[in-house]
């Protein structure tokens, strides 16, 4: 039996993968000290770290999201709009549009949840790797909950957010569960993070010219000649990765199976949070297990529930709103 598929990458170029990783030949797995953590980091624009995440703790929050998330008829803010929507299930029941900042979810409809979620999020293994990485403790920003696949354009994260000095901002993918290869694996291209692209304002603003930007990171892909990388992944593996790295996730060609993850974006203790390169985004921080964690529109607050409930009722006119203050503000 082959131990490879098929897949496409963004540019509907052949990719082949490979089922599983052995635990004998994986390169990531001879990639230890500090120092050959850092450089290679930095010579690729990022690094996979093997069994970083106990498998109890995994466990721990898909028990959660079983009971608490995937039941609920409830409002909840979503990581492809970030706006509050009730759950949009694929064919095979996994739930489409993705949970964003998970550890600020309803304290009363979900409690377990929201706490696993900051728990694992502030994990001592994931601060260990970071501070090698960002030279000092790195203070997570923003969450991301995933399920089904709901496919990821190839982009930037410092398009969208990133620390106070371009490019210094971390990403990290959590797999929660063996990755299927068919599932929509996470992928990236390996030293794109050395490439500048245009900035969000102008003609190239996310508000209402975001299809130019994601045309342009396709064509760069093109133009330098960078090779799509979708690495195996199980259960405790987690993927680092630099803010000016393409990365994305793959269309889902056995969408039978899930890719139960978490995403988490870090910034150096020292730096201050911005979006669109220009905006700076205010900060809720609380300390969990010694780190720093933002609880953006944190629905333990009155006042978050009171906005919540405008967006779900009057979506429309929220969301007009919403996208002409951001044009005004990134021109």
């Amino acid at each position: 039996m082959s131990n490879s598929y098929k897949a496409y990458c963004p540019l509907g170029k052949d990719l082949i993968l490979k089922k599983e990783y052995s635990e004998t030949s994986d390169k990531y797995l001879d990639i230890v000290s500090d120092t050959d953590i850092s450089n290679y980091f930095n010579d690729f624009g990022y690094i996979v770290q093997r069994q970083m995440i106990n498998h109890e703790i995994c466990n721990n929050i898909l028990e959660n999201f079983k009971n608490e998330i995937k039941p609920s008829k409830e409002y909840i803010y979503r990581q492809a709009s970030a706006k509050p929507e009730k759950h949009s299930l694929t064919e095979n029941g996994y739930i489409l549009n993705s949970i964003l900042n998970p550890q600020s979810t309803h304290p009363r409809f979900f409690p377990n949840f929201r706490n696993s979620a900051a728990g694992i999020i502030s994990s001592k293994s994931i601060q260990k790797t970071l501070r090698v990485l960002m030279g000092e403790s790195g203070k997570a920003v923003q969450a991301m909950f995933f399920d089904g696949n709901p496919v990821t354009w190839a982009h930037q994260d410092c398009y969208y957010l990133d620390a106070e000095k371009e490019g210094e901002m971390i990403g990290i993918w959590i797999a929660l569960e063996d990755i299927h290869a068919g599932a929509g694996r996470f992928y990236i291209y390996p030293k794109s993070h050395r490439i500048d692209i245009k900035k969000n304002g102008g003609n190239f603003d996310i508000a209402f010219n975001h299809i130019r930007y994601k045309e342009l990171v396709k064509q760069l892909i093109e133009d330098f000649d960078l090779n799509c990388h979708a690495p195996a992944l199980k259960k405790g593996d987690v993927l680092f990765w630099s803010s000016k790295t393409i990365h994305g996730s793959l269309e889902a060609f056995e969408p039978q199976f899930s890719r139960k993850s978490i995403t988490c974006h870090y910034i150096p203790q020292s730096s201050k949070f911005m979006q669109f390169q220009k905006l700076e985004k205010p900060l809720h921080l609380k300390s969990i297990n010694g780190v720093e964690v933002n609880f953006p529109k944190d629905l333990n607050q009155l006042n978050n529930r009171i906005i919540h409930k405008v967006e779900t009722t009057f979506p429309r006119g929220f969301n007009l709103a919403k996208k002409v203050a951001i044009k005004l503000l990134v021109k």
